[in-house]
């Protein structure tokens, strides 16, 4: 006969496993893990899928962003996350077919007495109608027709989140394709103006070395060589500020490429877009557009139409289920005439404390809901602000680009006449200096004009929710059928994975 001692110890075992689960203690992340994930971190950063080699288009740039961008990775993940969610949610509509199995044992027989309730006498003699040892299976189809009901709401809100993920992924590549065309404009002209901006500045410093110079000894009046050191200070200070919105536009756009900061590569001349083409449309025109287009309001109305499934949730939940099962059976036991049986039948069930529940969670839906128009009222509004502040810039940056260009003109009409004077000896070297650095300062505001205006562009677009054109093969964007062309990047991410 089992010793009540040893059973007590194995109880007492048993209730100390939970005790000692519940007493773990936060354990801070070690200085070795640390630095191998730091380790980890930079060498997936340097992975480069593919490397930039030559001289690199606009078009091109924007198909690498496109393909390759980080930011634009995480939301092709994100899509692909709720796209496994719908799988699984259309999956929860399928009946269930569930399999068990046990094997018991006991130490002695399950063995009992009766008593006679006509003779009121009991019955000594023992019996028993089971083994000691018994084993059992079963393999049971059932099927909840209220489940039903509720995965098929749920799976078709997960449709609908699917959609929202495909939103969010639109509104990253509009305003990833306007950081490109920006950084890439700014980049071209910080490497068309980069040589003659360092010869420049070597000539510079030379002529304030003379002015000083001459000022020392007297060559000249002070007043003169202070006056002319001031103007030449001034426009290497206009430079410097220009020079400064130009230098990190390259490392933007190798970040927006998924490229290294430090890699060299060439950009070709970009195309400019031509003047006003985007103002023909009417503010009126523009709002309208975007009123269909832009993703966060099209998120909006899936994410209502989401909260208004789940009030058709709640109104099936009041109903009673009903559950059909059938599946055959297996016992072990030796006593019993038929260990082998198919067995069905059908089982309701009602939960009384959803009618209570309903008026709560129809508020809490309806409040929600509320919410949401306001927030659509919000985002309907600001939506049409941006339209018509990017309409607005772009045609200041257009204006702004015309005098730059005629300035630009005309100053290097200008530097060609000093240049013949200086030729001839009859215009000072000072003179010809300062003519050279005003119109490098026309050069390189010309460029950034160019690319405000690029920039301009591709935010009126980013504001009526536009879709971007698709991408050749061969580098080139392309127009094309917008399904077709979410597709071929989702594609052609995964396949870089």
């Amino acid at each position: 006969m089992p010793n009540p001692f040893t059973r007590a110890r194995a109880l007492a075992l048993l209730g100390a496993l939970p005790l000692a689960a519940c007493s773990i203690n936060p354990e801070p992340i070690g200085d070795v893990e640390l630095k191998e994930q730091a380790l980890h971190r930079l060498q997936r950063a340097s992975e480069i899928r593919t490397p930039v080699v030559g001289t690199l288009t606009l078009a091109a740039a924007i198909r690498r962003a496109v393909l390759y961008n980080l930011d634009h990775q995480v939301e092709i993940y994100e899509a692909a996350v709720r796209q496994a969610e719908l799988g699984v949610s259309s999956a929860a509509m399928l009946p269930g077919l569930v399999a068990g199995a046990s094997s018991t044992a006991r130490d002695n027989k399950l063995a009992s007495s009766s008593f006679n309730t006509v003779t009121q006498v009991q019955n000594f003699g023992a019996s028993t109608s089971q083994d000691r040892h018994l084993r059992s299976a079963d393999l049971a189809l059932s099927w909840n027709i209220l489940d039903f009901g509720l995965s098929y709401v749920r799976a078709r809100q997960a449709a609908d989140k699917v959609m929202i993920a495909e939103e969010n992924r639109r509104r990253i590549v509009l305003k990833l394709i306007e950081d490109v065309r920006t950084a890439y404009w700014r980049a071209y002209a910080a490497e068309q103006l980069h040589e003659r901006m360092a010869r420049l500045e070597q000539r510079t410093a030379a002529a304030l070395g003379r002015a000083r110079r001459q000022a020392s000894d007297r060559e000249t009046s002070p007043i003169t060589a202070i006056t002319y050191r001031r103007e030449i200070l001034e426009i290497q200070r206009v430079v410097r500020e220009l020079q400064r919105e130009l230098v990190s536009a390259k490392i933007q756009l190798a970040m927006l490429i998924n490229e290294k900061p430090n890699a060299r590569f060439r950009l070709a001349a970009p195309r400019p877009g031509g003047l006003g083409g985007e103002l023909k449309r009417s503010p009126a025109a523009l709002i309208a557009i975007a009123m269909e287009r832009r993703p966060e309001l099209r998120e909006i109305v899936y994410r209502r139409r989401i909260n208004a499934r789940e009030l058709d949730a709640a109104l099936l939940e009041l109903l009673p289920g009903i559950q059909l099962f059938a599946g055959p059976n297996f016992d072990s036991n030796s006593y019993l005439l038929h260990d082998h049986w198919v067995s069905w039948g059908a089982k309701a069930s009602w939960n009384l404390m959803r009618l209570f529940q309903y008026p709560r969670r129809r508020e809490m839906i309806e409040a929600h809901d509320a919410v949401l128009e306001q927030r659509d009222r919000a985002l309907t509004l600001t939506v049409m602000t941006q339209v018509y502040v990017s309409r607005a810039r772009l045609a200041i940056m257009l204006r702004e680009l015309q005098t730059a260009r005629s300035y630009a003109v005309t100053q290097a009409s200008l530097l060609r006449h000093i240049r013949a004077e200086h030729a001839e000896g009859r215009i000072s070297e000072q003179t010809l200096l300062r003519e050279e650095l005003n119109d490098v300062v026309g050069q390189v505001r010309k460029h950034l004009a160019s690319a405000n205006v690029e920039s301009a562009r591709a935010a009126v677009a980013a504001s009526i929710g536009s879709d971007p054109p698709d991408y050749g093969e061969a580098g080139e964007l392309e127009p094309g059928n917008a399904s077709a062309w979410r597709a071929r990047v989702v594609t052609a991410s995964h396949g870089k994975r």
